[in-house]
């Protein structure tokens, strides 16, 4: 078969990652060949992880040829892997000459979830988060994504298996759309890695617009950064709540959960002492959730450098899980994980370079 040359404005090597199924029927059209080789290239590339395009023995030798000379199979470089004493571990990945993300793995008994980043940094400006700290750069393409999966299953070999995928890394997974949803998919693709809806989970701190479109184009699901019960304080803690305030983002949450009978909204809620962990802080939060299919929860503050922020003790957090609990809410307390190697939640920093002007640059323009 003669295969179309790849036209000159894509010379330089095709990264495959960067494609889901639908992407690579589009590429095998273009290039002459026959859609269904996407599903067979999924295969060897993500349930095999094969980067070696001589290999995949069920290709043609000319398409092997073309792929070889044409593509490539090019995930983040590993800078260097951290275990923690509980059995988390965390890769340092190298995206480009200038900044590096961090992807966790969470070993648990019958499960193991993979927590990877979307953005190269985050310009939402959380005042609890230390990868705010490090200001924004860039979004990452889907094979920057995909590529932390990738890497993780090569890496873990068949000790451990990732069961789950939760988009909780760094960056705001909804102001990276396209490329988190194609990197979804492939999560979520039978050729791929196969995971079910139930086990990949976006993480967002609430651009609702965003939140409304996720509805329309797919069902992971959904966990929102909520950390406050009204808005003034959650003004202080997540500003992009002053764009999208509680009401919005809560209706906004309704809607994606009312769709195709989607299971129940997570909120994320980080305990801070003093600041949101009151029992009036907790009625608060069973009021604002009554009518909302929810679980809560509760994440205990992963302290980093100059936070300001204390841990609420542990008699306060238990004190306002029980509020919930008598109130009829699903609420859970977070373990926390991976502290020894600055991979718990909220300390994840990797290395960014900020060019942006942090969260000025990426919000949705107002009205």
């Amino acid at each position: 078969m003669n295969f179309v040359p790849v036209p000159v404005e894509l010379r330089g090597k095709i990264n495959l990652l960067d494609f889901d199924r639908r992407g690579l029927e589009s590429f095998f059209r273009e290039i002459g060949d026959k859609p269904f080789r996407a599903a067979q290239l999924l295969q060897w590339i993500h349930q095999r992880g094969m980067a070696d395009f001589d290999l995949m023995t069920n290709l043609s030798k000319g398409l092997r040829e073309y792929l070889r000379e044409n593509c490539e199979i090019r995930p983040p470089e590993v800078v260097y892997v951290q275990h923690s004493a509980d059995g988390t571990r965390k890769w340092v990945l190298q995206v480009d000459s200038a900044n590096r993300i961090e992807t966790v793995f969470i070993p648990e008994p019958g499960r193991g979830t993979l927590c990877v980043s979307s953005q190269v940094g985050c310009a939402l400006a959380c005042t609890f988060c230390s990868t705010a700290r490090q200001g924004f750069n860039r979004n990452l393409s889907v094979a920057e994504i995909i590529g932390q999966v990738w890497l993780a299953r090569r890496e873990l070999g068949d000790s451990e298996r990732i069961t789950n995928v939760v988009l909780m890394g760094m960056g705001e997974p909804l102001l990276n759309f396209d490329n988190v949803v194609a990197a979804t998919h492939l999560m979520m693709d039978d050729f791929a890695y196969g995971l079910s809806k139930r086990r990949v989970t976006l993480s967002t701190s609430g651009i609702v617009p965003a939140l409304d479109r996720l509805g329309e184009v797919t069902d992971v699901s959904l966990a929102v950064s909520l950390h406050a019960p009204n808005d003034a304080l959650r003004d202080e803690l997540v500003p992009i709540n002053r764009k999208y305030p509680i009401r919005e983002l809560i209706d906004a949450c309704k809607r994606y959960v009312g769709r195709e009978n989607r299971r129940k909204v997570t909120f994320e809620y980080v305990m801070l002492d003093g600041v949101n962990d009151s029992p009036a802080h907790a009625k608060a939060l069973v009021r604002l959730l009554s009518h909302v299919p929810a679980k809560v929860n509760l994440i205990p503050f992963n302290p980093f450098p100059n936070s300001n922020y204390r841990c609420s003790a542990p008699e306060l957090i238990e004190d306002f899980t029980e509020i919930l609990h008598q109130a009829g809410l699903i609420a859970t307390k977070r373990k926390t994980r991976g502290e020894d190697i600055d991979a718990a939640c909220g300390q994840l920093v990797g290395k960014v370079s900020d060019r942006s002007r942090r969260h000025l640059r990426l919000l949705p323009p107002g009205p």
